[in-house]
C-alpha cells in the first residue's frame, strides 16, 4: 500500500468521476495530491475524503485551460510540497452532440478549449518542476476518436480525445531525455456523471449510419466500468512498475470496442 510513498501528484478533473477515484486512489498508495477543478464544493468533497482516510491533499479552484489558473495552482503545489513526481491530466468535457452542419462553432471550440488546451496547459505548467529527476504524466483521452466513431454527434469531442492522444505521443517522445513518461488511457463506457451535463442539438436526431450499431454493450461485464478501474491504472502508469512505459494508449472498455456492426 505504498507504491507512491512520498510522492507528489496532481490531479485536474479531481472533483468527481475518473479523477476522483484516481486521485483516491494514489493518495491511498502514499501520494500527496494536488488536487484541481473548477467545482469548488465537490472538489473540497475529495479533499475531505482524502484527509479522512489518512490521506494528504490541497485543492485548487482552476480552469485548466487558462494559464492564468491552472499555473499559480500547479506552482503553489511545488511550492507546498517541493517538487512534483506524476501528473493526470484528467479533466474534460463532452461538449455538444450534434450534426457537424448545425454545430454551434463557439460550442466546437469550447470543447476543444477544455479537453486540448486544458491537457496542454497542464502539462506544460509541470514540465519545469519536472525536468530536473524525471516522472510520469498520464492523460486521459477516450476510445472516442481512437477506436469508436460512430457515436452520433460527438464530433468535437472525439477530436479533442484524437488531439490529446497524439499529444501524448508527441510529449512522450520530447520529454524522454528528461525521463518523464507520458501515457494516455483511453476509457470506454464508464459509470460517471459526465453525460449530466452534455448539451444536444435538436437536429442530434437526423444523424443516421448506413448499418446498425451493436447493442451488446461491454462484452467482458455486460455493464459499464467502474471509475475505480480506470484509477487502478494511472496508479500504475504512474508508479515504478511502468518505468519502461511511455508514449502508449490504453484502453479499459471490456472489449466494447471491439464489437463491430
Amino acid at each position: 500500500m505504498n507504491r507512491m510513498q512520498d510522492k507528489v501528484a496532481i490531479v485536474t478533473g479531481a472533483a468527481s468521476g475518473i479523477g476522483k477515484a484516481a486521485a483516491i486512489r494514489l493518495a491511498a498508495e502514499g501520494a500527496k495530491v494536488s488536487l484541481i477543478d473548477k467545482n469548488e464544493q465537490t472538489i473540497s468533497q475529495t479533499e475531505a475524503e482524502i484527509k479522512n482516510a489518512g490521506g494528504e491533499a490541497i485543492s485548487f479552484i482552476a480552469d485548466t485551460s487558462k494559464a492564468e489558473e491552472i499555473g499559480p495552482a500547479v506552482k503553489e503545489t511545488v511550492e507546498q510540497w517541493g517538487t512534483i513526481d506524476t501528473v493526470f491530466a484528467n479533466a474534460g468535457a463532452l461538449g455538444m452532440a450534434s450534426p457537424i452542419e448545425y454545430f454551434p462553432s463557439e460550442e466546437w471550440a469550447g470543447t476543444i478549449s477544455n479537453n486540448v488546451i486544458g491537457t496542454f496547459e497542464t502539462v506544460k505548467q509541470a514540465i519545469p518542476y519536472m525536468k530536473e529527476k524525471g516522472g510520469s504524466i498520464t492523460v486521459t483521452s477516450s476510445v472516442s476518436g481512437s477506436r469508436q466513431f460512430a457515436q452520433p454527434g460527438f464530433s468535437a469531442y472525439s477530436t479533442s480525445k484524437a488531439a490529446v492522444a497524439v499529444f501524448a505521443e508527441m510529449a512522450a517522445l520530447e520529454l524522454a531525455q528528461y525521463k518523464i513518461r507520458v501515457n494516455a488511457v483511453c476509457p470506454g463506457i464508464i459509470d460517471t456523471n459526465i453525460f449530466d451535463s452534455q448539451k444536444k442539438s435538436e437536429h442530434l436526431d437526423e444523424i443516421k449510419y448506413p448499418f446498425d450499431i451493436p447493442q451488446d454493450g461491454v462484452p467482458l461485464t455486460h455493464a459499464p466500468g467502474k471509475p475505480e478501474e480506470v484509477a487502478n491504472l494511472v496508479l500504475f502508469l504512474a508508479s515504478e512498475e511502468a518505468s519502461h512505459i511511455t508514449g502508449t494508449k490504453v484502453f479499459v472498455d471490456g472489449a466494447e470496442t471491439l464489437i463491430k456492426g
